[in-house]
């Protein structure tokens, strides 16, 4: 099979309502769209990566240009026969985290092509060890007023959902009411996790931790940012009040994965496709990660199309030991998405691996044209 040229679309998905947390007020997403042509009619090939200056230090225009300079790489398939040429490829352009997106959303689109022209799914490509049918995604719930962090609450008890994440930022009050209605609705039974996106200093983090812990908050993800001198302290006041720490801005690639297991501050570490490179690289950091006894959680980027969505899952689908699944919001997100289906999940965070060749999912050439704002093509070098 060989590539005719590759498409980069910089899209704008707009939500349903405001999504908020400690970083940002959103009401739309922007992120990139690879696609891949061939020289067989009809056959494309689709990937997305969501870039997040906070994250990775990316931006759409950064992303859209490190995807031009991945495909003009010596190694680049342009004529792609079976799978090991994708990893090989992956593997010789892997180093910083500064072009994780754009590295995610070129290799989902040499995966999904290839599994369209060999009849495949894209699981196909992946390591069974550790694979399941049995998904359960959680909740996560934005920073809001009462109104809306109630209805939303009410709609996880109608739901029956297992475990919710909440978003925290810098109001204390605010945290501590939106915890109390969070177990008057929820109930105790609910596994509950906080999310601060690292925008808390040492002294509000010690403020927060009777209070996590009188609300039965079992983890903290990312209290303070990466590279805060409080770590250590937090620590050790964090595990007289029963509470586990999970990395996500602090872990972005191997080299950060190495970092977070030398230094023992996190229990958990959150792999998310875009943040982490793709399906290799979030893989080498999951092995790496039960090598040295941690927990991991498969996450997400704030509003994936179902095209990353779909991606998401078959991640999940190879994660069996997975601590937590977060994902597959489509539905409850996106006004509208760049495919036919939503790829959401059901009642109580059920939810199976995607079937169909490549990502299971198609995507709709009319919405990824409309919302999109700018398309740079590349040819065969």
């Amino acid at each position: 099979m060989k590539i005719s040229s590759i498409n980069v679309y910089k899209v704008t998905l707009p939500f349903q309502f405001t999504f908020s947390h400690s970083q940002k007020d959103a009401t739309s997403v922007d992120n990139i769209v690879v696609e891949i042509l061939t020289y067989e009619e009809g056959l494309r090939g689709y990937g997305e990566g969501g870039p997040r200056p906070y994250v990775t230090g990316e931006t759409q225009d950064t992303a859209v240009r490190d995807v031009k300079l991945l495909c003009l790489d010596d190694l680049f398939p342009w004529e792609l026969h079976h799978v090991e040429q994708i990893w090989a490829f992956i593997e010789s352009v892997t180093s910083e985290k500064s072009h994780n997106a754009a590295l995610c959303a070129v290799e989902m689109a040499l995966l999904d092509v290839l599994g369209k022209k060999e009849g495949r799914n894209v699981l196909y490509y992946l390591p069974v060890d550790y694979a399941t049918d049995n998904i359960h995604y959680g909740a996560t719930i934005p920073i809001a007023d009462h109104d809306m962090i109630l209805s939303m609450f009410r709609k996880m008890k109608e739901f029956d959902m297992a475990d919710v994440r909440l978003k925290m930022g810098k109001d204390f009050q605010w945290n501590r009411r939106a915890l109390e209605v969070l177990r008057q609705i929820l109930g105790l039974g609910c596994d509950v996790r906080v999310d601060v996106n690292g925008d808390w200093d040492l002294t509000l983090a010690k403020q927060h931790l009777p209070l996590l812990e009188s609300c039965g908050v079992s983890i903290l993800e990312q209290p303070l940012p990466p590279l805060d001198r409080g770590w250590k302290d937090l620590l050790a006041l964090a595990k007289r009040h029963n509470l586990k720490f999970m990395a996500d801005e602090s872990v972005c690639s191997l080299k950060d994965t190495e970092r977070a297991i030398s230094e023992r501050y996190f229990d958990v570490i959150n792999v998310r496709l875009s943040k982490c490179g793709g399906f290799f690289n979030s893989l080498r950091i999951i092995r790496r990660i039960r090598d040295a006894g941690l927990n991991y959680q498969v996450g997400c980027q704030l509003g994936e199309s179902g095209i990353l969505s779909a991606a998401g899952r078959a991640l999940c689908a190879v994660s069996c030991d997975a601590l937590y699944y977060d994902g597959s919001y489509d539905a409850f997100l996106l006004k509208e998405n760049l495919t036919t289906e939503h790829v959401t999940f059901g009642h109580g965070g059920k939810a199976v691996p995607l079937k169909g060749p490549g990502l299971g999912v198609t995507v709709e050439p009319k919405n990824l044209n409309r919302f999109s704002n700018s398309i740079l093509t590349v040819g065969l070098p």
